[in-house]
């Protein structure tokens, strides 16, 4: 049984634009997609409404991806790609 790639990315490393790339297999990832084509969301963790961390599959590889890094985000003005993914792991939690 093949087993499942995991990683930690911390967001504050991503860029501007907000995309990133799959450790595993390379295939882009953007919170400006909603069609979970790409990716689809495990599990969100909210530590006082504040988004901690989000967990998401890549589905071309199924490599779980741990997105952290959005305490400080909360600190840095936003991105409108970053507001997207805060958001987008709002509504998965509730």
């Amino acid at each position: 049984m093949k087993q499942k790639q995991a990683y930690v990315l911390d967001l504050i490393k991503t860029g501007e634009s907000g995309d990133f790339s799959c450790p595993h297999c390379g295939a882009v990832i953007s919170p400006d997609d909603y069609t979970e084509e790409v990716y689809s969301i495990l599990e969100a963790k909210v530590d006082k409404h504040c988004l901690e961390k989000l967990v998401i599959r890549c589905n071309k590889c199924t490599s779980q991806l741990h997105l952290t890094g959005f305490s400080l985000l909360q600190k840095l003005p936003w991105t409108d790609e970053e507001t997207n993914f805060a958001q987008i792991g709002e509504k998965h939690h509730h």
